[in-house]
């Protein structure tokens, strides 16, 4: 494939609107799926994404400056300053080379910021006790010395409450505002499952 997201912006003026080197990063990500369908036929044709189901999200390269990280304050091209919440120290020799800007069904913005940083010493520490660890069907793994990981089972507790709203979700006309709003309260017991899932 020869053709470029520039091809195609007198045809589609909306294109102007997105940053270009979002748009360069799927048309790599097209050509890498193609070039999987051409050596592995088995993998399938690269399909169109679901806009009921897909993943929202892009990504954008750091090229002269154009996202700026200050003060708990991200700027990223074609947008203002937005304030974040950072998860983690960035520390000084660090250079920032991309982020991944991802929506949750519920509403929430995420970025992943990719950090490029040389010398990283990692501590060797000698292990004092070893312990083996086995996946269960029935509450999530077993030690070696025979304990069970207490599973809490988050999704039975929170099954009641997901029906309940999933019923109401349900009784809702679609495409109204009152659907809207019950549809963001199901993605968000969703959420919660998946958060402690994740955390346990």
């Amino acid at each position: 494939l020869k053709n470029t997201p520039a091809g195609y912006k007198k045809e589609y003026p909306w294109l102007k609107e997105v940053d270009s080197l979002a748009l360069a990063n799927v048309q790599l990500n097209l050509e890498g799926a193609f070039r999987k369908f051409f050596r592995e036929p088995g993998v399938g044709f690269p399909h169109y994404k679901s806009k009921k189901h897909s993943r929202k999200s892009y990504t954008t390269n750091m090229v002269n400056g154009n996202i700026c990280l200050q003060d708990r304050f991200l700027k990223l091209p074609k947008m203002q300053s937005v304030k974040i919440k950072l998860h983690r120290i960035i520390q000084e020799g660090w250079k920032l080379k991309s982020v991944t800007v991802s929506r949750e069904p519920s509403g929430k913005y995420f970025a992943s910021l990719l950090f490029d940083c040389e010398n990283q010493t990692v501590e060797k520490r000698q292990a004092e006790k070893f312990l083996g660890m086995d996946f269960a069907m029935h509450g999530m793994c077993v030690f070696s010395t025979g304990e069970r990981a207490g599973y809490p089972m988050f999704y039975l507790n929170a099954e009641k409450k997901l029906a309940r709203e999933q019923r109401k979700l349900s009784r809702c006309e679609k495409g109204s505002r009152n659907y809207q709003k019950q549809k963001k309260k199901v993605a968000l017991s969703h959420e919660k499952i998946k958060n402690q899932r994740k955390d346990f």
